[in-house]
């Protein structure tokens, strides 16, 4: 009896001591970290800290010299439109009713020309037209002496004195309708002279206008008031800034990217922005082409509507995503990726012995890493720290 439970305990334990035996050293379950070999769709990309800056915060200016008066606070909201300060310039307001009334006399300048040029213009007309009746009475009489002297009633001095006066008659006629015609283009080129004078002041009245209507400057933005640049009734000249506008609907968050991904970077690469427990989507807007202390400025911008409860210079997690790779096999990332240089790991097998292969590795994420060869789908390998193996071929992993 004793022997034969000896021989069923031999029978039993004889596979524990077999593997005990193919193993060179053993290491507890308890410290190992195991993952299985999996095909599907890889996203390369890259996590890094980014501050949210505000992507339109002009600042405004005074617009002429004058005394400020402020309307909003620091921190104020504003909307678009909404006046914020206004500067009050004298100068430009007397400026602006001297130019104003300058327009009006030359209105009223314009019209007495028009009038006179109307006047002067029927004059010529009617020396023309007393030219005509000249001319056509000369003809009268020509053809009259053209007859008489046909009869012989009259003397040849007599019809040659009809014909010079029918001559005379025709050249005055000539000059007239051409004199007319000169003194109308004479006449309507001072008259568009003066139109152009009249235009051009009121060019002159419409500059000044915006100016004094510049004088109450307006947030180009809805957002919120940032820092005044200047004091209550403060005296200031052209282009003082006076405050900063914040465009609270259009946020970027402003991302220090690792030197070792800046060849990888392109404008245009779709992004992850966490903000608290939620996730929206983002596009790389911007790469710097510098590098500052091993790190590339990146500006990535959010791709639609963000969140509203955003501040400046606030921290956030941006993920970009570099490239994709679609139906390959893939496994969960861990520290065998540094302890074995992405050239090696160990497989588990059914007899609980791991078994070191050499591997190739492709892409990685933040999560998996591609397998590129050495590895079949469904192997269970070993994804913690390969160090405790010490490079064995064979390692026992015990309970």
């Amino acid at each position: 009896m004793a022997t034969l439970a000896i021989i069923v305990l031999a029978w039993i334990a004889a596979p524990f001591f077999q593997r005990w035996a193919n193993a060179t050293i053993s290491v507890p379950m308890d410290r190992v970290r195991v993952a299985t070999v999996t095909r599907g769709d890889l996203v390369r990309d890259v996590s890094v800290q980014g501050r949210v800056v505000a992507a339109v915060s002009p600042t405004l200016y005074a617009t002429a010299p004058g005394s400020i008066t402020l309307q909003v606070e620091s921190g104020e909201r504003v909307v678009q439109g909404q006046v914020v300060a206004t500067v009050d310039s004298p100068d430009l307001a007397s400026r602006l009713q001297q130019a104003e009334s300058s327009l009006e006399q030359r209105e009223v300048e314009l019209g007495r020309q028009r009038i006179e040029s109307r006047q002067l213009a029927l004059d010529k007309r009617k020396a023309v037209d007393l030219a005509k009746v000249a001319l056509t009475a000369a003809d009268r009489e020509k053809r009259r002496a053209d007859e008489a002297y046909q009869l012989g009633v009259i003397s040849v001095i007599d019809y040659e004195k009809a014909k010079d006066d029918r001559e005379n008659a025709e050249v005055a006629h000539r000059h007239a309708v051409a004199d007319a015609d000169l003194f109308d283009e004479r006449l309507a080129f001072e008259l568009r002279a003066s139109e152009l004078e009249h235009v051009r002041q009121g060019l002159l009245v419409s500059n000044l206008q915006r100016q004094v209507d510049d004088l109450a400057i307006k947030s180009p933005v809805d957002g919120v008031v940032g820092d005044l640049l200047v004091a209550q009734k403060a005296a200031v000249s052209t282009d003082t800034p006076v405050m900063a506008v914040v465009d609270l609907t259009r946020f970027e968050i402003d991302a220090q990217i690792p030197e070792s991904f800046a060849d990888d970077l392109l404008v245009g690469m779709q992004a992850e922005i966490q903000v608290g427990g939620d996730k929206y989507a983002g596009e790389l807007v911007a790469v710097s082409p510098e590098i500052l202390n091993n790190q590339v400025n990146g500006r990535v911008r959010f791709s639609q509507a963000g969140p509203t409860n955003l501040r400046q210079n606030q921290r956030l997690t941006t993920r970009i995503l570099l490239a994709e790779h679609k139906d390959v096999l893939i496994v969960q990332r861990g520290q065998f990726l540094d302890s074995g240089a992405g050239r090696v790991t160990y497989v588990l097998n059914s007899d609980g012995l791991a078994v070191r292969r050499a591997i190739e590795v492709g892409a990685r994420s933040l999560g998996a890493v591609e397998i590129v060869a050495g590895l079949d789908q469904g192997d269970t390998i070993v994804i913690s720290s390969l160090d405790p193996f010490r490079s064995a071929e064979t390692v026992l992993l015990t309970q």
